[in-house]
């Protein structure tokens, strides 16, 4: 049974919010995500974790999916990034991070890259053989 992970209160409106006005990239990835799409696991969109907002959170898998824009290119939201995974980490969360660009260019790719994740997390955890 995966723990749960704590998450300030106060960023339940500010993710509503993100969820009404997702990127493009987000909005693609999420139709192959919903509904238990990919494998049969639950995934939700923009899920409050500890002081920050996931772009995509499995319970299951303990596990983040970040599509990441041109702006965490930058030195200093690189760093963020770096801060935000370590801290996440330590709760056991698995962090794969995809380029916008990706989604938008090579969902296929994309989705498989996802499901090869997924795979390994599984094993990870001992929930498939």
């Amino acid at each position: 049974m995966r723990k749960i992970i704590p998450y300030d209160s106060r960023l339940k409106e500010f993710a509503r919010k993100l969820r009404n006005k997702s990127s493009l990239p987000e909005i693609l990835l999420w139709k192959k995500l919903k509904k238990k799409a990919l494998g049969g696991y639950d995934f939700h969109r923009q899920k409050p974790l500890l002081n920050f907002i996931a772009d995509f959170y499995c319970h299951e898998l303990n596990m983040v999916i970040e599509v990441d824009g041109k702006q965490h290119y930058t030195i200093d939201h690189s760093e963020k990034d770096a801060r935000r995974d370590a801290a996440l980490k330590v709760h056991g969360i698995l962090i794969l991070r995809i380029p916008a660009r990706d989604v938008l260019s090579d969902m296929e790719m994309t989705v498989e890259l996802i499901k090869l994740t997924v795979e390994k997390r599984e094993k990870e955890l001992g929930l498939k053989q």
